[in-house]
Protein backbone atom coordinates (compact mmCIF):
# COMPACT_ATOMS: atom_id res chain seq x y z
CA UNK A 1 0.00 0.00 0.00
CA UNK A 2 2.53 2.44 1.10
CA UNK A 3 4.84 1.65 -1.74
CA UNK A 4 2.02 2.08 -4.23
CA UNK A 5 0.92 5.34 -2.69
CA UNK A 6 4.46 6.67 -2.78
CA UNK A 7 4.76 5.65 -6.39
CA UNK A 8 1.62 7.61 -7.31
CA UNK A 9 2.93 10.67 -5.43
CA UNK A 10 6.23 10.40 -7.28
CA UNK A 11 4.44 10.19 -10.63
CA UNK A 12 2.27 13.21 -9.81
CA UNK A 13 5.35 15.22 -8.69
CA UNK A 14 7.22 14.40 -11.85
CA UNK A 15 4.27 15.28 -14.01
CA UNK A 16 3.80 18.59 -12.19
CA UNK A 17 7.47 19.40 -12.53
CA UNK A 18 7.36 18.68 -16.22
CA UNK A 19 4.30 20.88 -16.64
CA UNK A 20 6.03 23.73 -14.80
CA UNK A 21 9.16 23.46 -17.00
CA UNK A 22 7.01 23.35 -20.11
CA UNK A 23 5.10 26.46 -19.04
CA UNK A 24 8.34 28.30 -18.28
CA UNK A 25 9.71 27.38 -21.71
CA UNK A 26 6.54 28.59 -23.33
CA UNK A 27 6.69 31.87 -21.41
CA UNK A 28 10.33 32.33 -22.35
CA UNK A 29 9.49 31.63 -25.94
CA UNK A 30 6.66 34.12 -25.88
CA UNK A 31 8.82 36.76 -24.19
CA UNK A 32 11.58 36.23 -26.73
CA UNK A 33 9.14 36.60 -29.56
CA UNK A 34 7.77 39.77 -28.00
CA UNK A 35 11.29 41.16 -27.56
CA UNK A 36 12.17 40.31 -31.12
CA UNK A 37 8.98 41.96 -32.38
CA UNK A 38 9.61 45.06 -30.28
CA UNK A 39 13.22 45.26 -31.44
CA UNK A 40 12.12 44.80 -34.98
CA UNK A 41 9.54 47.56 -34.65
CA UNK A 42 12.09 49.85 -33.01
CA UNK A 43 14.62 49.08 -35.74
CA UNK A 44 12.02 49.75 -38.37
CA UNK A 45 11.19 53.10 -36.77
CA UNK A 46 14.91 54.02 -36.65
CA UNK A 47 15.34 53.09 -40.33
CA UNK A 48 12.31 55.13 -41.31
CA UNK A 49 13.65 58.09 -39.31
CA UNK A 50 17.08 57.86 -40.98
CA UNK A 51 15.46 57.65 -44.45
CA UNK A 52 13.37 60.77 -43.79
CA UNK A 53 16.44 62.66 -42.54
CA UNK A 54 18.43 61.55 -45.59
CA UNK A 55 15.74 62.81 -47.96
CA UNK A 56 15.69 66.19 -46.16
CA UNK A 57 19.48 66.52 -46.45
CA UNK A 58 19.31 65.62 -50.14
CA UNK A 59 16.74 68.37 -50.66
CA UNK A 60 18.98 70.89 -48.85
CA UNK A 61 21.99 69.83 -50.91
CA UNK A 62 19.92 70.22 -54.09
CA UNK A 63 18.97 73.75 -53.04
CA UNK A 64 22.62 74.54 -52.27
CA UNK A 65 23.74 73.25 -55.69
CA UNK A 66 21.08 75.33 -57.39
CA UNK A 67 22.35 78.43 -55.56
CA UNK A 68 25.93 77.57 -56.57
CA UNK A 69 24.83 77.30 -60.19
CA UNK A 70 23.03 80.62 -59.95
CA UNK A 71 26.12 82.22 -58.40
CA UNK A 72 28.32 80.89 -61.19
CA UNK A 73 25.90 82.35 -63.73
CA UNK A 74 25.46 85.65 -61.85
CA UNK A 75 27.90 87.62 -63.98
CA UNK A 76 31.23 89.36 -63.67
CA UNK A 77 31.22 89.90 -59.89
CA UNK A 78 31.43 86.27 -58.84
CA UNK A 79 33.75 85.36 -61.70
CA UNK A 80 36.21 88.08 -60.75
CA UNK A 81 36.03 87.03 -57.12
CA UNK A 82 36.63 83.37 -58.02
CA UNK A 83 39.60 84.29 -60.23
CA UNK A 84 40.94 86.59 -57.54
CA UNK A 85 40.72 83.97 -54.77
CA UNK A 86 42.30 81.39 -57.09
CA UNK A 87 45.10 83.88 -57.76
CA UNK A 88 45.64 84.49 -54.04
CA UNK A 89 45.59 80.75 -53.29
CA UNK A 90 48.18 80.14 -56.00
CA UNK A 91 50.41 82.85 -54.53
CA UNK A 92 50.09 81.25 -51.09
CA UNK A 93 50.88 77.82 -52.49
CA UNK A 94 53.89 79.27 -54.30
CA UNK A 95 55.21 80.74 -51.04
CA UNK A 96 54.73 77.38 -49.29
CA UNK A 97 56.58 75.54 -52.05
CA UNK A 98 59.38 78.11 -51.97
CA UNK A 99 59.77 77.66 -48.20
CA UNK A 100 59.75 73.87 -48.52
CA UNK A 101 62.41 73.97 -51.24
CA UNK A 102 64.55 76.33 -49.12
CA UNK A 103 64.18 73.99 -46.16
CA UNK A 104 65.25 70.97 -48.22
CA UNK A 105 68.21 72.85 -49.66
CA UNK A 106 69.49 73.36 -46.11
CA UNK A 107 69.44 69.60 -45.45
CA UNK A 108 71.98 67.02 -46.48
CA UNK A 109 71.65 66.48 -50.20
CA UNK A 110 70.78 62.83 -50.34
CA UNK A 111 69.15 61.19 -53.31
CA UNK A 112 65.71 61.27 -51.69
CA UNK A 113 66.11 64.95 -50.75
CA UNK A 114 67.19 65.88 -54.27
CA UNK A 115 64.24 63.95 -55.66
CA UNK A 116 61.87 65.86 -53.38
CA UNK A 117 63.47 69.19 -54.41
CA UNK A 118 63.03 68.26 -58.07
CA UNK A 119 59.37 67.36 -57.60
CA UNK A 120 58.68 70.52 -55.61
CA UNK A 121 60.44 72.64 -58.26
CA UNK A 122 58.28 71.12 -61.01
CA UNK A 123 55.17 71.75 -58.95
CA UNK A 124 56.31 75.35 -58.36
CA UNK A 125 56.80 75.88 -62.11
CA UNK A 126 53.30 74.56 -62.73
CA UNK A 127 51.95 76.97 -60.11
CA UNK A 128 53.85 79.86 -61.77
CA UNK A 129 52.25 79.04 -65.12
CA UNK A 130 48.82 79.03 -63.51
CA UNK A 131 49.60 82.35 -61.83
CA UNK A 132 50.56 83.91 -65.18
CA UNK A 133 47.31 82.61 -66.69
CA UNK A 134 45.30 84.07 -63.83
CA UNK A 135 47.09 87.41 -64.24
CA UNK A 136 45.94 87.49 -67.88
CA UNK A 137 42.41 86.70 -66.77
CA UNK A 138 42.43 89.26 -63.99
CA UNK A 139 44.33 91.93 -65.91
CA UNK A 140 43.67 95.16 -63.94
CA UNK A 141 41.69 93.36 -61.24
CA UNK A 142 44.56 91.59 -59.45
CA UNK A 143 45.33 94.52 -57.11
CA UNK A 144 41.79 95.83 -56.61
CA UNK A 145 39.38 93.27 -58.09
CA UNK A 146 36.21 95.40 -57.91
CA UNK A 147 37.63 98.86 -58.66
CA UNK A 148 36.51 99.02 -62.29
CA UNK A 149 33.07 97.64 -61.50
CA UNK A 150 32.55 100.18 -58.73
CA UNK A 151 33.68 103.11 -60.88
CA UNK A 152 30.54 104.80 -62.30
CA UNK A 153 30.32 105.74 -66.01
CA UNK A 154 31.86 109.09 -66.81
CA UNK A 155 29.35 111.90 -67.27
CA UNK A 156 30.82 114.06 -70.00
CA UNK A 157 30.09 117.72 -70.54
CA UNK A 158 26.70 118.04 -72.21
CA UNK A 159 26.93 119.42 -75.78
CA UNK A 160 25.77 122.99 -76.16
CA UNK A 161 22.64 123.52 -78.24
CA UNK A 162 23.38 126.29 -80.73
CA UNK A 163 21.04 125.28 -83.54
CA UNK A 164 18.00 123.05 -84.13
CA UNK A 165 20.16 120.17 -85.39
CA UNK A 166 21.94 120.06 -82.02
CA UNK A 167 18.66 118.90 -80.44
CA UNK A 168 19.22 115.52 -82.06
CA UNK A 169 22.68 115.38 -80.51
CA UNK A 170 21.25 116.25 -77.09
CA UNK A 171 18.59 113.53 -77.39
CA UNK A 172 21.21 110.99 -78.43
CA UNK A 173 23.43 112.00 -75.49
CA UNK A 174 20.47 111.72 -73.13
CA UNK A 175 19.77 108.18 -74.36
CA UNK A 176 23.43 107.29 -73.78
CA UNK A 177 23.29 108.58 -70.20
CA UNK A 178 20.13 106.60 -69.48
CA UNK A 179 21.71 103.50 -70.99
CA UNK A 180 24.83 103.95 -68.82
CA UNK A 181 22.65 104.43 -65.74
CA UNK A 182 20.68 101.25 -66.46
CA UNK A 183 23.88 99.27 -66.98
CA UNK A 184 25.37 100.58 -63.72
CA UNK A 185 22.12 99.85 -61.86
CA UNK A 186 22.14 96.28 -63.21
CA UNK A 187 25.64 95.82 -61.75
CA UNK A 188 24.37 97.00 -58.36
CA UNK A 189 21.34 94.69 -58.48
CA UNK A 190 23.57 91.81 -59.55
CA UNK A 191 25.79 92.36 -56.49
CA UNK A 192 22.71 92.50 -54.25
CA UNK A 193 21.50 89.21 -55.74
CA UNK A 194 24.87 87.56 -55.06
CA UNK A 195 24.79 88.55 -51.38
CA UNK A 196 21.20 87.35 -51.00
CA UNK A 197 22.14 83.99 -52.54
CA UNK A 198 25.22 83.70 -50.33
CA UNK A 199 23.12 84.32 -47.21
CA UNK A 200 20.64 81.66 -48.36
CA UNK A 201 23.53 79.30 -48.97
CA UNK A 202 24.90 79.98 -45.47
CA UNK A 203 21.54 79.16 -43.87
CA UNK A 204 21.20 75.96 -45.93
CA UNK A 205 24.73 74.82 -45.02
CA UNK A 206 24.01 75.42 -41.35
CA UNK A 207 20.86 73.31 -41.62
CA UNK A 208 22.79 70.55 -43.45
CA UNK A 209 25.49 70.51 -40.76
CA UNK A 210 22.97 70.30 -37.94
CA UNK A 211 21.13 67.44 -39.68
CA UNK A 212 24.17 65.42 -40.81
CA UNK A 213 26.51 63.09 -38.95
CA UNK A 214 29.87 64.33 -37.76
CA UNK A 215 31.84 62.91 -40.67
CA UNK A 216 29.65 64.56 -43.32
CA UNK A 217 29.46 67.81 -41.39
CA UNK A 218 33.21 68.43 -41.67
CA UNK A 219 33.04 68.97 -45.43
CA UNK A 220 30.09 71.32 -45.16
CA UNK A 221 31.67 73.24 -42.29
CA UNK A 222 34.59 74.14 -44.57
CA UNK A 223 32.15 75.27 -47.28
CA UNK A 224 30.22 77.26 -44.66
CA UNK A 225 33.41 79.07 -43.57
CA UNK A 226 34.18 79.83 -47.22
CA UNK A 227 30.65 81.19 -47.74
CA UNK A 228 30.92 83.39 -44.63
CA UNK A 229 34.23 84.75 -45.96
CA UNK A 230 32.56 85.56 -49.29
CA UNK A 231 29.74 87.38 -47.51
CA UNK A 232 32.28 89.37 -45.47
CA UNK A 233 34.06 90.25 -48.72
CA UNK A 234 31.01 91.34 -50.67
CA UNK A 235 29.12 93.26 -47.97
CA UNK A 236 31.65 96.18 -47.74
CA UNK A 237 31.74 96.28 -51.53
CA UNK A 238 27.93 96.64 -51.57
CA UNK A 239 28.09 99.50 -49.04
CA UNK A 240 30.70 101.32 -51.14
CA UNK A 241 28.68 100.64 -54.28
CA UNK A 242 25.51 102.06 -52.70
CA UNK A 243 27.28 105.29 -51.70
CA UNK A 244 28.89 105.61 -55.15
CA UNK A 245 25.61 104.84 -56.92
CA UNK A 246 23.70 107.47 -54.91
CA UNK A 247 26.28 110.15 -55.78
CA UNK A 248 26.33 109.09 -59.42
CA UNK A 249 22.53 109.08 -59.64
CA UNK A 250 22.30 112.57 -58.14
CA UNK A 251 24.85 113.99 -60.58
CA UNK A 252 23.17 112.20 -63.48
CA UNK A 253 19.74 113.57 -62.54
CA UNK A 254 21.17 117.10 -62.49
CA UNK A 255 22.71 116.58 -65.94
CA UNK A 256 19.50 115.11 -67.36
CA UNK A 257 17.48 118.01 -65.93
CA UNK A 258 19.89 120.47 -67.56
CA UNK A 259 19.59 118.60 -70.86
CA UNK A 260 15.79 118.64 -70.71
CA UNK A 261 15.83 122.36 -69.94
CA UNK A 262 18.16 123.11 -72.87
CA UNK A 263 16.09 120.98 -75.25
CA UNK A 264 12.91 122.71 -74.11
CA UNK A 265 14.42 126.18 -74.60
CA UNK A 266 15.76 125.30 -78.03
CA UNK A 267 12.46 123.75 -79.05
CA UNK A 268 10.57 126.87 -77.93
CA UNK A 269 13.02 129.03 -79.89
CA UNK A 270 12.55 126.79 -82.93
CA UNK A 271 8.76 127.05 -82.66
CA UNK A 272 9.01 130.86 -82.41
CA UNK A 273 11.30 131.05 -85.43
CA UNK A 274 9.02 128.68 -87.31
CA UNK A 275 6.05 130.93 -86.55
CA UNK A 276 7.90 134.03 -87.78
CA UNK A 277 9.11 132.30 -90.94
CA UNK A 278 5.62 130.93 -91.58
CA UNK A 279 4.17 134.44 -91.21
CA UNK A 280 6.56 135.91 -93.78
CA UNK A 281 6.04 132.91 -96.06
CA UNK A 282 2.28 133.42 -96.04
CA UNK A 283 2.81 137.15 -96.60
CA UNK A 284 5.11 136.52 -99.60
CA UNK A 285 2.71 133.96 -101.09
CA UNK A 286 -0.16 136.42 -100.67
CA UNK A 287 1.79 139.20 -102.39
CA UNK A 288 2.72 136.85 -105.24
CA UNK A 289 -0.92 135.89 -105.68
CA UNK A 290 -2.00 139.54 -105.84
CA UNK A 291 0.77 140.42 -108.29
CA UNK A 292 -0.08 137.49 -110.54
CA UNK A 293 -3.78 138.29 -110.48
CA UNK A 294 -3.67 142.05 -111.02
CA UNK A 295 -0.51 142.49 -113.13
CA UNK A 296 -0.72 141.66 -116.83
CA UNK A 297 2.85 142.62 -117.74
CA UNK A 298 4.77 139.33 -117.77
CA UNK A 299 8.18 140.97 -117.55
CA UNK A 300 7.26 143.09 -114.56
CA UNK A 301 5.61 140.10 -112.86
CA UNK A 302 8.80 138.08 -113.28
CA UNK A 303 10.92 140.89 -111.84
CA UNK A 304 8.62 141.39 -108.86
CA UNK A 305 8.46 137.62 -108.29
CA UNK A 306 12.26 137.37 -108.21
CA UNK A 307 12.43 140.40 -105.89
CA UNK A 308 9.94 138.80 -103.50
CA UNK A 309 11.92 135.55 -103.49
CA UNK A 310 15.14 137.42 -102.80
CA UNK A 311 13.47 139.43 -100.03
CA UNK A 312 12.11 136.32 -98.37
CA UNK A 313 15.48 134.57 -98.46
CA UNK A 314 17.18 137.69 -97.05
CA UNK A 315 14.63 137.94 -94.22
CA UNK A 316 15.03 134.23 -93.51
CA UNK A 317 18.82 134.52 -93.30
CA UNK A 318 18.60 137.58 -91.04
CA UNK A 319 16.14 135.83 -88.72
CA UNK A 320 18.33 132.75 -88.42
CA UNK A 321 21.49 134.80 -87.89
CA UNK A 322 19.87 137.01 -85.27
CA UNK A 323 18.61 133.94 -83.43
CA UNK A 324 21.75 131.80 -83.48
CA UNK A 325 24.66 134.22 -83.87
CA UNK A 326 25.17 136.06 -80.59
CA UNK A 327 28.52 137.66 -81.42
CA UNK A 328 28.23 139.81 -84.57
CA UNK A 329 31.96 140.48 -84.73
CA UNK A 330 32.50 136.72 -84.74
CA UNK A 331 30.10 136.45 -87.68
CA UNK A 332 31.96 139.18 -89.59
CA UNK A 333 35.26 137.39 -88.97
CA UNK A 334 33.86 134.08 -90.17
CA UNK A 335 32.41 135.67 -93.30
CA UNK A 336 35.74 137.38 -93.99
CA UNK A 337 37.70 134.14 -93.75
CA UNK A 338 35.06 132.31 -95.76
CA UNK A 339 35.17 134.93 -98.50
CA UNK A 340 38.95 134.76 -98.66
CA UNK A 341 38.82 130.97 -98.87
CA UNK A 342 36.20 131.10 -101.62
CA UNK A 343 38.17 133.70 -103.56
CA UNK A 344 41.27 131.48 -103.55
CA UNK A 345 39.89 127.97 -103.80
CA UNK A 346 36.77 128.68 -105.87
CA UNK A 347 37.75 131.57 -108.06
CA UNK A 348 35.23 130.97 -110.85
CA UNK A 349 32.38 130.47 -108.43
CA UNK A 350 33.29 133.59 -106.52
CA UNK A 351 33.64 135.59 -109.75
CA UNK A 352 30.20 134.37 -110.82
CA UNK A 353 28.78 135.80 -107.60
CA UNK A 354 30.52 139.10 -108.30
CA UNK A 355 29.24 138.99 -111.87
CA UNK A 356 25.73 138.47 -110.55
CA UNK A 357 26.08 141.60 -108.41
CA UNK A 358 27.33 143.56 -111.42
CA UNK A 359 24.48 142.31 -113.61
CA UNK A 360 21.77 142.95 -111.02
CA UNK A 361 23.04 146.30 -109.78
CA UNK A 362 24.42 147.58 -113.08
CA UNK A 363 21.46 146.57 -115.21
CA UNK A 364 23.56 145.68 -118.25
CA UNK A 365 21.45 142.57 -118.82
CA UNK A 366 17.94 141.89 -117.57
CA UNK A 367 15.58 138.98 -117.84
CA UNK A 368 13.76 139.20 -121.19
CA UNK A 369 16.62 140.88 -123.08
CA UNK A 370 17.62 139.56 -126.50
CA UNK A 371 21.39 138.98 -126.38
CA UNK A 372 24.16 137.61 -128.55
CA UNK A 373 26.86 135.61 -126.79
CA UNK A 374 30.16 134.55 -128.37
CA UNK A 375 32.42 131.93 -126.81
CA UNK A 376 35.34 130.14 -128.52
CA UNK A 377 34.00 131.03 -131.97
CA UNK A 378 30.48 129.75 -131.24
CA UNK A 379 27.67 132.32 -131.51
CA UNK A 380 24.40 132.04 -129.59
CA UNK A 381 21.44 134.42 -129.99
CA UNK A 382 18.37 134.25 -127.80
CA UNK A 383 16.43 135.63 -124.87
CA UNK A 384 17.52 135.73 -121.24
CA UNK A 385 14.89 133.79 -119.29
CA UNK A 386 16.57 133.67 -115.88
CA UNK A 387 19.46 135.22 -113.96
CA UNK A 388 20.59 133.30 -110.87
CA UNK A 389 23.53 133.95 -108.57
CA UNK A 390 25.83 131.75 -110.63
CA UNK A 391 24.60 131.85 -114.22
CA UNK A 392 22.28 133.31 -116.82
CA UNK A 393 19.90 131.08 -118.76
CA UNK A 394 19.53 131.85 -122.49
CA UNK A 395 16.70 130.42 -124.60
CA UNK A 396 18.04 130.19 -128.13
CA UNK A 397 15.83 131.55 -130.97
CA UNK A 398 15.83 131.16 -134.76
CA UNK A 399 17.83 134.07 -136.21
CA UNK A 400 20.08 134.74 -139.21
CA UNK A 401 22.98 133.42 -137.13
CA UNK A 402 21.10 130.19 -136.49
CA UNK A 403 20.18 129.88 -140.14
CA UNK A 404 23.66 130.49 -141.54
CA UNK A 405 25.95 128.96 -138.91
CA UNK A 406 24.42 126.91 -136.09
CA UNK A 407 21.67 125.00 -137.88
CA UNK A 408 20.32 124.26 -134.40
CA UNK A 409 18.00 126.31 -132.20
CA UNK A 410 15.66 126.15 -129.24
CA UNK A 411 18.41 125.10 -126.82
CA UNK A 412 18.80 126.35 -123.25
CA UNK A 413 22.26 127.92 -122.98
CA UNK A 414 23.72 128.40 -119.50
CA UNK A 415 26.15 131.33 -119.33
CA UNK A 416 28.29 131.71 -116.17
CA UNK A 417 27.97 135.19 -114.72
CA UNK A 418 31.73 135.65 -114.63
CA UNK A 419 31.70 135.78 -118.47
CA UNK A 420 30.44 139.35 -118.12
CA UNK A 421 34.06 140.25 -117.27
CA UNK A 422 35.86 138.21 -119.92
CA UNK A 423 33.61 137.74 -122.97
CA UNK A 424 31.59 140.02 -125.20
CA UNK A 425 27.83 139.83 -124.78
CA UNK A 426 25.72 141.93 -127.16
CA UNK A 427 22.34 143.11 -125.86
CA UNK A 428 19.67 143.68 -128.54
CA UNK A 429 17.10 145.14 -126.12
CA UNK A 430 19.03 146.94 -123.41
CA UNK A 431 17.18 149.36 -121.11
CA UNK A 432 13.84 148.86 -122.86
CA UNK A 433 15.22 149.53 -126.34
CA UNK A 434 13.09 147.09 -128.32
CA UNK A 435 14.39 147.93 -131.83
CA UNK A 436 17.62 147.35 -133.71
CA UNK A 437 19.08 148.37 -137.08
CA UNK A 438 18.56 145.75 -139.76
CA UNK A 439 19.53 145.90 -143.45
CA UNK A 440 18.80 144.45 -146.87
CA UNK A 441 21.23 144.47 -149.82
CA UNK A 442 20.38 144.17 -153.52
CA UNK A 443 22.30 144.79 -156.75
CA UNK A 444 21.34 146.67 -159.93
CA UNK A 445 23.18 146.82 -163.26
CA UNK A 446 25.60 149.60 -164.16
CA UNK A 447 23.23 151.08 -166.79
CA UNK A 448 20.36 151.37 -164.25
CA UNK A 449 19.25 154.68 -162.72
CA UNK A 450 20.72 154.09 -159.27
CA UNK A 451 19.53 157.53 -157.99
CA UNK A 452 15.92 156.70 -158.68
CA UNK A 453 16.44 153.27 -157.15
CA UNK A 454 17.85 154.72 -153.92
CA UNK A 455 14.96 157.20 -153.72
CA UNK A 456 12.37 154.44 -154.11
CA UNK A 457 14.12 152.26 -151.57
CA UNK A 458 14.25 155.09 -149.03
CA UNK A 459 10.54 155.85 -149.47
CA UNK A 460 9.59 152.23 -148.99
CA UNK A 461 11.85 151.87 -145.94
CA UNK A 462 10.37 155.00 -144.31
CA UNK A 463 6.83 153.81 -144.97
CA UNK A 464 7.17 150.34 -143.45
CA UNK A 465 9.54 151.19 -140.59
CA UNK A 466 7.84 154.39 -139.41
CA UNK A 467 6.37 152.81 -136.26
CA UNK A 468 9.68 151.34 -135.18
CA UNK A 469 11.45 154.61 -136.02
CA UNK A 470 9.15 156.61 -133.71
CA UNK A 471 9.54 154.10 -130.90
CA UNK A 472 13.30 154.18 -131.25
CA UNK A 473 13.41 157.96 -131.17
CA UNK A 474 11.39 158.14 -127.94
CA UNK A 475 13.43 155.47 -126.25
CA UNK A 476 16.77 156.98 -127.22
CA UNK A 477 15.67 160.35 -125.88
CA UNK A 478 14.97 158.70 -122.52
CA UNK A 479 18.33 156.99 -122.56
CA UNK A 480 20.13 160.34 -122.80
CA UNK A 481 19.86 160.60 -118.99
CA UNK A 482 22.11 157.54 -118.69
CA UNK A 483 24.29 157.77 -121.78
CA UNK A 484 25.98 160.56 -123.74
CA UNK A 485 24.19 160.63 -127.10
CA UNK A 486 25.07 163.67 -129.19
CA UNK A 487 22.96 162.96 -132.22
CA UNK A 488 20.04 160.70 -132.73
CA UNK A 489 19.34 159.81 -136.36
CA UNK A 490 16.80 157.02 -136.56
CA UNK A 491 15.59 157.54 -140.14
CA UNK A 492 16.31 154.77 -142.69
CA UNK A 493 19.72 154.99 -144.31
CA UNK A 494 20.72 154.10 -147.89
CA UNK A 495 24.24 153.17 -148.99
CA UNK A 496 25.51 152.43 -152.51
CA UNK A 497 28.63 150.45 -153.43
CA UNK A 498 30.27 149.66 -156.72
CA UNK A 499 30.84 145.97 -157.05
CA UNK A 500 32.46 144.01 -159.92
CA UNK A 501 29.06 142.71 -160.97
CA UNK A 502 26.98 145.92 -160.53
CA UNK A 503 25.89 148.57 -158.10
CA UNK A 504 24.93 147.29 -154.63
CA UNK A 505 22.29 149.23 -152.71
CA UNK A 506 22.15 148.62 -148.90
CA UNK A 507 19.11 149.89 -147.03
CA UNK A 508 19.12 150.08 -143.18
CA UNK A 509 16.05 150.60 -141.00
CA UNK A 510 14.78 149.97 -137.44
CA UNK A 511 12.83 146.82 -136.78
CA UNK A 512 11.77 144.67 -133.85
CA UNK A 513 14.82 143.39 -131.94
CA UNK A 514 13.16 139.99 -131.50
CA UNK A 515 12.26 139.57 -135.20
CA UNK A 516 15.36 140.58 -137.14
Amino acid sequence: MNSGYLGKLLIIFCATTLLLFAQNDLNDTLNMEQNITSASQESTQNIDSEDANSEYIKELISQKDAINQELNDSGIWYKIYSNYTTYRDLLTKKDILTNEISSLLNKKQTISVQKQIEELTKEKDTVNEKIQLQIKLLDDYKDDPFRKLLTPPEIEQAPTIGNPFAILGEISYKKKLNSDKLEYKNKYQSLEGIIINLKKKKDILGEIISSSNSQSAVVYEKELEKTKLQIETFLPVLDIFKTTYDAYEKKLDETLYSLDLNIKKEFEKLVSLGGIVLFFLILIIGLKYLVKRYMSDTERFYTINKALNFTFITILVLIVLSAYIENVSYLVTVIGFASAGIAIAMKDWFMSLMGWLVIVLGGAIRVGDRVKFIKDGAVYVGDIVDISMLRMTLHEDITLTTLMFNRRSGRMIFIPNNYIFTDMIANYSHDGLSTVWDGIDFVITFDSNYKKATTLVKQIAKKYSKGYTDITKKRLNKMRSHYSMKGINVEPRIYTFIEPYGIKISVWYHTNSFAT
